[in-house]
């Protein structure tokens, strides 16, 4: 297909960054369905297109971020961007430094010279340019260079996001289908689970109703439970029981720092930090005014899809 923007689809659009992502594609369907935006929908591979809804609202445009001109090219004429591309786990050919700063870094770029009046950042709890984590420490770090943009932005960190596609939703279907699960500090950890249209909605109202300078906010879901309860709920709507039994963080830890010394990537002892991080321990002062899905009504959408 032609991956060439199309101005007149573009005139008045968002931009989303990370379209083929589970947000991104999640977003584009609530686009579709209303008749008030349009989208230009970025990736960064050819292949990465089949899997956008189609829609005379959504137009593919295949660009990455070692491609400045093109960049902004496409950016013009968006009145907000959606910044969605991130990782959690690094690879031989994409660190938290490329795959989080530096392409937010570009972005930010990008939209100054094309003129884009808002940036919405989707960034994650314990973001923070101090942390020792290299994954909240990156967040962190693109974080700050949304806000020293220049640009009217709203920055939304975001929990564990539950729904069909999500990395979230995969896992916790794929722990929860057994009879017996091994888990992290045996799931003790607290969580907020997110439904991701909850979090789309939010995107949209913030998009149609930009505040002036920088807003951050927190968004989580509107039920606390520690990661063993969300599995054994999940099993229960699956039709069984489930045991859930414990291993040590301390070791998994150690095993994951050992296997760092002869692979890049992969389960490193940041993404474990990260996945057994306490989600209710954040301070969270301001959040958009959306009304949240209960987590019973989450979770069976999820269980559905499995079944199908």
């Amino acid at each position: 297909m032609d991956a060439a923007v199309n101005d007149e689809a573009v005139g008045g659009a968002v931009a989303i960054t990370g379209a083929n992502s589970a947000v991104g594609r999640a977003l584009l369907k609530q686009i579709a369905s209303q008749d008030t935006l349009s989208a230009v929908a970025l990736v960064r591979r050819e292949a990465a297109v089949d899997d956008l809804p189609r829609s005379p609202r959504i137009t593919p445009c295949v660009v990455t971020y070692e491609q400045p001109e093109r960049l902004v090219e496409t950016l013009t004429g968006a009145d907000c961007v959606v910044h969605l591309a991130g990782i959690l786990f690094e690879s031989r050919t994409s660190s938290y430094r490329t795959g989080n700063v530096e392409s937010t870094r570009a972005l930010v770029a990008a939209a100054q010279s094309a003129g884009v009046r808002h940036i919405v950042f989707v960034s994650s709890l314990g973001a923070d340019p101090r942390s020792s984590n290299g994954y909240f420490r990156s967040k962190g770090e693109a974080e700050r260079l949304v806000i020293g943009s220049g640009l009217k932005a709203t920055i939304i960190r975001t929990p564990l996001l539950l729904g069909p596609g999500t990395a979230g939703g995969r896992a916790l279907l794929r722990t929860a289908a057994g009879r017996s699960a091994r888990v992290l500090g045996g799931g003790s950890h607290r969580l907020r689970p997110l439904d991701v249209d909850d979090l789309c909605r939010a995107i949209l109202d913030c998009c149609r109703e930009a505040d002036a300078g920088v807003r951050i906010c927190g968004m989580v879901g509107p039920t606390i439970l520690t990661q063993r309860e969300l599995l054994q709920r999940t099993a229960r709507l699956l039709g069984h029981e489930l045991a859930v039994r414990s291993t040590p963080v301390w070791l998994a830890r150690l095993v994951a720092g050992l296997a760092g010394l002869f692979r890049t990537g992969g389960l490193t002892p940041a993404v474990i930090e990260v996945i057994t991080s306490d989600e209710a321990n954040h301070c969270l002062d301001r959040a958009p005014a959306v009304t949240l899905t209960p987590l019973s009504e989450t979770l069976a959408r999820l269980c559905e899809t499995r079944a199908s």
